[in-house]
């Protein structure tokens, strides 16, 4: 027969093995979770992709500015400046990811939007709002942040 300061001891012992469970199993997730950000989030502050969409964010900007003065449809620009300007806003968020779905999400929203960014640059320039000499170095650009964040998605997703 038990005493009740053996029963309060051994009760004690028991919290305390599953707390240290808890605590092994919170302790590994964390770890797992900072070395993460350490590979991903850290390093993206001074990325190649990082400061690529942010350039050619600007160069967006000024470009919606320029064909504001032109007399192009307005929701054209509009398109054009909030997809072109999502690309690297997408890209800064995923610096601050709550995990690596988010990170991959936000890198995939990026994505689109580039995507959708060559859409708008194509139309403008195969409808004469865009020359040639304009469009072709900011289609390029943005060809290669999208191939950039294929590869990106992809390494992050064979991370596991």
């Amino acid at each position: 027969k038990l005493l009740r300061s053996d029963k309060e001891l051994l009760f004690s012992e028991a919290t305390n093995i599953i707390s240290l469970r808890e605590a092994e199993y919170h302790l590994r997730h964390m770890l797992q979770y900072h070395s993460y950000l350490i590979l991903w989030g850290e390093h993206m502050a001074d990325s190649i992709l990082r400061t690529k969409s942010k350039e050619m964010a600007k160069k967006i900007v000024l470009l919606c500015k320029d064909l504001q003065e032109s007399r192009v449809p307005s929701p054209m620009i509009n398109q054009l400046m909030r997809s072109g300007t999502s690309i690297g806003a997408n890209i800064h968020e995923a610096q601050y990811a709550h995990g690596k779905a988010d990170f991959i999400s936000k890198l995939e929203i990026a994505l689109k939007e580039a995507n959708e960014t060559e859409y708008w640059l194509e139309l403008l320039f195969e409808t004469g709002y865009l020359t040639e000499q304009i469009y072709r170095p900011l289609q390029q650009e943005c060809g290669t942040i999208r191939r950039m964040l294929i590869a990106s998605c992809k390494t992050a997703k064979q991370k596991g």
